[in-house]
């Protein structure tokens, strides 16, 4: 069984020793530990530290490409590495790396793909009030999407089985924890979470510059994953919407000519009509996105059974079937 310890780095000379003293070099169930550093385009002595704390694999890009394309990288590198998990941690020493040994647990234990660690954010003191709202309505979001129940959607420290790298297909650049949450609890992935408590601050979040970019980018990188799997839910309700909606002026045109056989009352057929006419175009747009949910459907089976050809079995142990093979490409 080995274990890949996935580390995004952009600019982490300081903190990444303490990351590294962290992790733990034995956990019962793992015959091997490896720790993967990838480099986003650091400018500063990132490598050379790594390098010197006994680190010997990498993924390097030349410029700063973000967490999600990191993230996807780095999966790539560790299903080549032959992970049967991954773990993955944030090279700020914002997680507790000790606490690496549980997070793998239940996966050891056939009990779960993902295991997600709950920052139990309410206890976190740098977080603002504000924050740790938006934090909690943020995954409450995403539990709705996905069918789920984690009290921490948006945290970074995880554990994926292979089975679960080889399902799951990341598109996001900004931040991966969103989509790959809907996309798991789409794909029936069990999901698990643990308790734990986060290490002090050390710097300010580089994923963005301000809380209003933050929800915007969260926000859409929400509905994007939504639309791919439910895209017949949003276009239901804008149809339902317009139809009542254009039923009204008819409604009210039959009212007023019942009453006033005299009198001409065409706007509200004409704003009826509109509102019936833009009911139609909803009900259309929602067939045309759900044969391309389909049409994503068979082309992740495809990518899995790439991935699966490419990256073959892992570890020591064999890794169970899980049905029709899907797959994914790596640049």
């Amino acid at each position: 069984m080995r274990l890949v310890v996935q580390i995004p780095c952009l600019n982490e000379e300081e903190t990444l020793p303490a990351v590294l003293a962290t992790i733990p070099r034995e956990i019962p169930g793992v015959d091997e530990i490896v720790i993967l550093v990838v480099d986003d385009g650091c400018t500063d002595r990132t490598v050379e530290v790594a390098r010197e704390h006994g680190v010997t694999q990498f993924v390097h890009h030349v410029r700063n490409q973000g967490l999600g394309r990191s993230f996807h990288d780095g999966v790539a590198r560790a299903l080549e590495l032959g992970a049967d998990i991954l773990v993955n941690t944030d090279g700020d020493n914002q997680y507790p790396q000790e606490r690496i040994a549980d997070l793998v647990q239940p996966i050891l234990r056939r009990e779960a793909d993902i295991v997600i660690a709950d920052r139990q954010v309410h206890l976190v003191e740098h977080f603002s009030p504000l924050k740790k709202q938006l934090q909690k309505v943020g995954s409450a979001v995403v539990n709705r999407a996905a069918g789920t129940t984690l009290p921490d959607a948006a945290s970074g420290f995880r554990a994926y089985s292979r089975e679960s790298l080889l399902m799951l297909n990341t598109i996001t650049r900004f931040s991966y924890c969103m989509e790959t949450i809907i996309q798991a609890g789409n794909k029936q992935l069990k999901i698990a979470s643990i308790p734990v408590l986060t290490n002090a601050k050390t710097r300010e979040s580089r994923l963005f510059r301000s809380m209003p970019e933050h929800i915007l980018k969260s926000a859409a990188a929400i509905i994007r994953s939504f639309m791919m799997y439910k895209p017949y839910v949003l276009f239901a309700w804008l149809t339902t919407f317009f139809g009542v909606l254009g039923l009204i002026p008819f409604v009210r045109y039959g009212v007023l000519w019942l009453g006033d056989r005299e009198g001409g009352h065409l706007q509200s057929l004409l704003l009826g009509s509109l509102l019936l006419i833009i009911a139609f175009m909803s009900l259309m747009l929602g067939v045309v996105a759900d044969l391309i949910r389909t049409n994503r459907i068979l082309i992740e089976d495809n990518l899995e059974h790439t991935k699966r050809a490419r990256f073959g079995t892992a570890g020591t142990e064999p890794v169970p079937d899980r049905g029709a093979d899907r797959g994914i490409e790596r640049r």
